[in-house]
């Protein structure tokens, strides 16, 4: 036993009290799509629906991204447009696909989270929808995009710092 160990004592009152408990090293609410935002910060890159293909390869090579957002000219979302749609062209009309416009080839229906929305809700919803960027809008304003990859990354930290939590809990 370790040498601060000291044995119970009659007399001594039998309620424990520990300075700490799994309760209070770890933290039960679940994080949000706000969190994520935060730490990563709310800038998107966007395109309008009228530029060509041309420019949206060339912003997405240039913005090392795999997403565009397709804002008008008041900032409203019209669209997403992602490399998966611009391959998809490139096989339907090769040698004419560049010059096509975005508006033309953009998924219009686009999923869209909140930022109150928790991070397991949207990681479900990209997995069943199999779509790997979602737009955080709130009261029609974008606020941010997320990516699949952000949302794992972001729970495997926060995994790895339950994990030192629990370490030193156990160790003390």
């Amino acid at each position: 036993m370790p040498a601060s160990y000291q044995a119970p004592k009659r007399g001594d009152s039998q309620k424990k009290s520990m300075s700490q408990t799994a309760e209070s090293n770890l933290s039960h609410a679940e994080p949000t799509v706000q969190t994520l935002i935060a730490s990563k910060g709310g800038s998107v890159f966007s395109i309008r629906p009228e530029e060509t293909l041309k420019s949206a390869v060339n912003m997405l090579r240039d913005k090392h991204v795999g997403a565009l957002l397709v804002l008008d000219g008041d900032g409203t979302l019209k669209g997403i447009l992602s490399e998966r749609d611009i391959v998809r062209k490139l096989a339907e009309t090769p040698g004419q696909t560049l010059p096509q416009t975005v508006e033309e080839n953009m998924t219009s229906k686009v999923e869209t989270c909140e930022p109150a929305e928790t991070m397991v809700s949207v990681l479900k919803r990209m997995s069943e929808g199999r779509f790997r960027h979602m737009p955080v809008v709130e009261n029609e304003a974008v606020k941010g995009m997320i990516t699949i990859g952000d949302v794992v990354n972001f729970r495997l930290t926060q995994l790895e710092h339950e994990a030192l939590q629990m370490k030193q809990m156990i160790v003390g």
